[in-house]
């Protein structure tokens, strides 16, 4: 669990300030998906401006230029790579006909057999995230075919941004959550990993006031805003994958589908909720995506709980997830 933040100016009549404060709200916010490191990448001077370190969000200024036209960010869960060597940490940098910075919320879990198989050079980056750049890479480009390709290749669960050196921003989304706003009158795009985060950070500056239009992105999507806020879509084809909770698949060997639901069921401690409970709502059908949601948001969490075990003829009480029901 990982968040991607992060907002597009093409108007220019936003405050500096308000933009740098929306920053470091996204920032904040997003640290509950993750406090191992947090990041963000910028344009300045037409090159890309990466800054990012091992600390959780709060506890960074992010402070971009005033000018900045767009910031991409990230806060991380650690799952694979050392947070302390910074290199491991998001957003990434990567070089084909430009520059641009690569963020990732998800796990991947072919990047070993795709070094093994020679697909892409060995790394002292051991972050799995890090495969989809060199595949960008790899491709000599980045446009619509370098990141179908790359989305095509790579296996896990994922939702990818990434910001050119002339601040455009592409959103890859996959079965990962995305949330999308569009601020016509004022020109800005404002983009969380989930409507939570973004709800939060747009009721501390008071933008939750302007009227937003949501953009939809759906699983396959692939989103290109350009630096004059037009947007330009193409697709690559999702993969399909079963999960072990789901009664009516039983793919047992497989060696990658069940690792989402492994990350949940080993960092749900964190947010005080018990892994039975988490195993019990995979097992009725909800998704990783949603019981994420829920981890952070125990009302959810409680209501959701109360309807299954309902289902299997048990009680849940209200003392449950610090009492707050």
């Amino acid at each position: 669990m990982c968040a991607l933040f992060g907002w597009l100016d093409y108007k220019g009549i936003v405050p500096y300030r308000v933009l740098r404060k929306l920053t470091q709200a996204l920032a904040n916010v997003a640290e509950e998906r993750g406090t191992d490191a947090a990041g963000i990448s910028y344009i300045k001077d037409g090159k890309v401006t990466i800054f990012k370190r091992p600390k959780p969000a709060h506890k960074i200024h992010f402070n971009a230029p005033d000018g900045t036209k767009a910031i991409m960010g990230h806060t991380r869960l650690a799952t694979q790579g050392d947070r302390k060597q910074n290199y491991n940490n998001h957003p990434f940098a990567g070089h084909a006909d430009k520059e641009f910075a690569f963020a990732h919320n998800g796990v991947l879990w072919n990047d070993k057999d795709l070094r093994k198989e020679g697909v892409i050079p060995t790394s002292y980056i051991d972050t799995d995230s890090y495969i989809s750049v060199q595949l960008i890479e790899k491709q000599g480009k980045l446009n619509f075919d370098s990141l179908q390709y790359m989305a095509e290749t790579v296996e896990g669960n994922f939702t990818f941004t990434v910001l050119d050196q002339y601040n455009s921003l592409y959103i890859i989304k996959g079965s990962n959550p995305m949330c999308l706003l569009h601020f016509d009158t004022i020109g800005l795009y404002i983009y969380a990993s989930t409507e939570t985060i973004m709800k939060k950070a747009l009721k501390q500056l008071g933008l939750h006031k302007f009227e937003s239009k949501r953009v939809d992105t759906e699983e396959g999507d692939i989103l290109r805003i350009d630096k004059n806020g037009k947007i330009t879509r193409s697709r690559y084809e999702p993969k399909i994958y079963h999960s072990k909770y789901m009664s009516w698949y039983d793919y047992e060997d497989s060696s990658y589908y069940n690792m989402h639901e492994e990350i949940l069921l080993a960092y749900c401690g964190c947010y005080g909720v018990d892994s039975s409970d988490v195993e019990l709502l995979l097992g009725y059908g909800y998704t990783c995506d949603e019981v994420e949601e829920m981890l952070v948001d125990h009302s959810l969490l409680y209501e959701a709980l109360k309807d299954v075990k309902h289902m299997y003829g048990e009680d849940i009480y209200e003392s449950c997830y610090g009492g707050a029901f």
